[in-house]
């Protein structure tokens, strides 16, 4: 049997990138997913094309996570469709480098409402469903260790998301549900590309810091997800697992 057989999760932000990845990973396992999406219908339309015809379960639902309405619905959907939430991916966020002298209140406010906000309404909805042996994973990142030039919000953002994950561990630890955080460094994805990141310095820096010399790939983080939401990490709670090649 799968290690997700039998569950019920939502991936915030999964229309592509880490979150596609891991929407079909939890697939892959077994679970039967929720592929939330922001703005691209047609991505998570696509993700659950590629999840159904290798055999799984999945449905694709709009919504705006830094928004309460949108959050409720997202994960109100999930149990009207599938009759249970066992496990929560809070993967929605956004990410634009500034220097301090750039940074604006509509850079700080998309970022924080995003990031920190969206997870918090989201993890608010999903809390009321959730049971003993739930799993909620917040992707972080490794900035918040590395803290790189140019991204004092983004950063901010995700030293934020590793204080919640800590949090919620403890609160949520009688009810047996736990909470840990993946921290990608950086990863291939459509929005890395996209930025101009990858072929930038920025990568070159990045591989040049990286013991395992190379690049992530979404599947990468995926994988770790998966640990995290199965019962193969039934004891863990409130970490942070640092997933970048060793760069750090």
């Amino acid at each position: 049997m799968s290690k997700l057989t039998g569950k019920v999760a939502v991936v915030t932000g999964g229309s592509k990138g880490i979150g596609a990845a891991i929407a079909k990973a939890l697939a892959a396992q077994g679970a039967s997913v929720v592929v939330n999406y922001a703005s691209s219908k047609a991505g998570a339309e696509s993700v659950v094309e590629a999840i159904t015809a290798a055999g799984g379960k999945a449905i694709a639902v709009g919504g705006d996570v830094a928004k309460a309405a949108d959050a409720q619905g997202i994960i109100d959907t999930a149990v009207e469709t599938y009759g249970r939430l066992d496990i929560l991916v809070n993967n929605s966020g956004v990410y634009e480098f500034s220097p301090i002298e750039e940074i604006t209140e509509e850079h700080f406010h998309k970022h924080f409402n995003v990031n920190v906000l969206g997870l918090l309404l989201t993890t608010q909805a999903a809390v009321k469903h959730l049971g003993e042996g739930g799993s909620i994973v917040n992707v972080s990142s490794v900035v918040s260790r590395i803290t790189p030039p140019g991204s004092a919000v983004y950063t901010a953002t995700k030293g934020a998301v590793d204080g919640i994950t800590g949090v919620l561990a403890k609160e949520l630890g009688a009810r047996k549900i736990r909470v840990n955080s993946v921290n990608p460094g950086m990863v291939a994805t459509e929005g890395a590309h996209s930025a101009g990141i990858i072929g930038s310095d920025l990568e070159a820096w990045a591989l040049g810091t990286t013991p395992l010399g190379r690049i992530g790939q979404p599947d990468d983080i995926a994988d770790v997800v998966v640990f995290l939401a199965s019962n193969d990490s039934r004891w863990l709670t409130g970490e942070s697992l640092i997933a970048s090649g060793g760069s750090r």
